[in-house]
């Protein structure tokens, strides 16, 4: 194996740790956003961008683990296929609760409720990263995946 062959394998597990870092960013920015409080019209539209942002952002990225990278993983670790389960229940809530913060926005709610929508995502994101980051980075720093980093991991 080349040096340069090396360096791209360990890059997908500093991938997902940029990717995730990004995405924690993202959040961080709409909920700023969300409590700035700027009144009337001109908060209303930079919320909408934040949380729709962040939300096609977050949405993206578990779609490429879950059409690219999962299954990448499981033809070679097979015994990590409970744990990939997991992995997807969880992306499988995200966009739960993504798809109900985009209706509260789009449907202009109070901001506390906004809030709430963040607050639970950002609580089942950070436990998903987390254990996503335990279980896998070890895997991905060895993992022979021919794919950009954007289809696996997201347009970040």
């Amino acid at each position: 194996m080349t040096e340069r062959e090396t360096t791209r394998l360990v890059a997908w597990s500093q991938e997902l740790r940029r990717v995730h870092v990004r995405l924690r960013e993202a959040l961080s920015v709409t909920r700023a956003s969300l409590a700035d409080g700027t009144p009337g019209e001109a908060a209303t539209r930079e919320l909408l961008l934040y949380c729709h942002g962040f939300c096609a952002a977050l949405d993206g990225h578990h779609q490429g683990e879950d059409r690219t990278l999962f299954p990448a993983i499981a033809a070679a670790h097979p015994e990590l296929r409970p744990v990939l389960r997991l992995l997807e229940q969880d992306h499988s809530m995200i966009a739960h609760l993504i798809g109900s913060l985009r209706a509260a926005v789009d449907r202009a709610a109070p901001p506390e409720e906004l809030e709430l929508h963040l607050e639970g995502i950002a609580a089942i994101m950070e436990s998903h990263f987390r254990y996503e980051e335990r279980q896998l980075l070890t895997v991905l720093e060895t993992l022979e995946l021919e794919a950009a980093p954007r289809e696996v991991l997201g347009p970040l």
